[in-house]
């Protein structure tokens, strides 16, 4: 809770090296299933210029709010000036594995990783498919995250129960 009483809000950056699907969708869900509890942003390593349309189609689909939505540098996220962040989670791999820039705030981490729709090869409908797979997938991490009684669990049980849902070992009957 804040002083004032409010309940507080998490800021909440999720990474990829494009910044084109993966993360573009965790930001979404979490905008929408985090009830006003969660600020979410999304970055790339090396983003690539632009929103998949393929994950912006099936984000519409799902009714999410997309205005906004762009593929930018997690550069933008490292400065002074930037939001604090609580939580930083990379959604693949590759980005997983590189040097990440010194958060302000020093957020809590944890490597979520998914399989890059963007890269997969198939027809239309395949396509359309992978990336309703992968939403699914994404959509289910964010559920069990934002139940965990963040406020009430110290540093190291929050740090092993964020893994675990990275590992797919969390359930969704958090306590």
């Amino acid at each position: 809770m804040g002083t004032d009483g409010s309940q507080r809000i998490f800021n909440v950056l999720f990474l990829c090296t494009g910044n084109s699907a993966r993360s573009i969708m965790a930001q979404a869900i979490l905008e929408r299933v985090g009830m006003g509890r969660f600020k979410a942003f999304s970055a790339g390593s090396h983003p690539s210029g632009e929103v998949n349309p393929y994950a912006l189609e099936l984000l519409k689909r799902f009714n999410h709010k997309t205005e906004g939505f762009r593929s930018k540098s997690w550069d933008e996220f490292a400065g002074e000036d930037a939001p604090k962040m609580d939580f930083v989670f990379t959604v693949c791999d590759q980005a997983a594995g590189e040097v990440c820039p010194i958060w302000p705030g020093q957020p809590m981490s944890a490597h979520w990783p998914f399989p890059d729709p963007a890269a997969f090869e198939g027809t239309e409908v395949e396509k359309h498919a992978f990336f309703a797979d992968v939403y699914g997938r994404i959509h289910n991490r964010i559920d069990i995250f934002v139940n965990l009684p963040i406020s009430s669990l110290d540093k190291l049980s929050l740090k092993t129960r964020l893994d675990a849902i990275g590992r797919g070992e969390a359930k969704a009957e958090v306590s």
